[in-house]
């Protein structure tokens, strides 16, 4: 049985059904959604209704934490809530929800010695004592070996983990699709008019297809 691993899909239902067509997906066939689902793109409750209706697997990106915790109430005061995530809680059914609230920060897959996780792992710690925010919003290293959410501070993630996992991640739209020894990350911008790209295994084989066109601006320095 093949697994299809699927980048950041932010609300682009077209490409996602397109993508699943470019990897020649079957029922039965496992996929894993490795987080932001929704906000940004045109249609967040058309993919989280494709993800419960094709029982696709996923994990929480950051955004879908974000609109989480407004619909539950847990929104800090004097916030205000962007376009792009009020269109999510406009439009989200209760089954949406319901699904959202279910992803799991992690997924482990032993039988592919796989770990599918939205933003990173920080090396060296274990994985039942990663910070939520970390793997959320973990992009990069610093120097003096901290763990940052920001490009500009340090070294990918990725770069510093050395297994026995592969590692296949998301969040990183700036850097784009990244290939490294033990950690791939898949998010290659689909929601800003680049791709959105599966890898699939046990094949080992990386999927893309173009974005229908750009739905947000890229902040080149988050």
């Amino acid at each position: 049985m093949r697994t299809l691993f699927i980048g950041d899909v932010h609300g682009c239902a077209e490409e996602l059904d397109a993508l699943l067509k470019e990897c020649g997906w079957q029922p039965g066939e496992r996929v894993v959604l490795v987080g932001d689902l929704v906000a940004k793109g045109p249609d967040s409750a058309g993919v989280v209704q494709r993800a419960r209706e094709l029982r696709l697997l996923a994990v929480r990106g950051n955004h879908d934490e974000h609109v989480l915790r407004w619909h539950q109430g847990h929104q800090k005061p004097g916030k205000k809530l962007k376009p792009e995530h009020q269109k999510v809680l406009d439009t989200l059914s209760p089954a949406d929800w319901r699904y959202l609230d279910s992803l799991p920060l992690y997924l482990r897959l032993p039988d592919l010695n796989v770990l599918a996780v939205h933003a990173g792992i920080v090396p060296g710690v274990p994985l039942r004592e990663q910070r939520q925010e970390h793997l959320l919003n973990l992009r990069s290293i610093s120097p003096e070996g901290k763990p940052s959410k920001r490009v500009s501070a340090g070294a990918p993630w990725g770069s510093f983990w050395k297994g026995p996992e592969l590692i296949l991640y998301g969040h990183d739209a700036v850097r784009g699709l990244q290939r490294h020894k033990h950690a791939y990350g898949l998010d290659s911008g689909c929601v800003y008019g680049g791709q959105l790209t599966a890898y699939v295994l046990p094949e080992g084989r990386f999927y893309s297809v173009p974005a229908r066109r750009s739905y947000m601006y890229m902040d080149a320095n988050p």
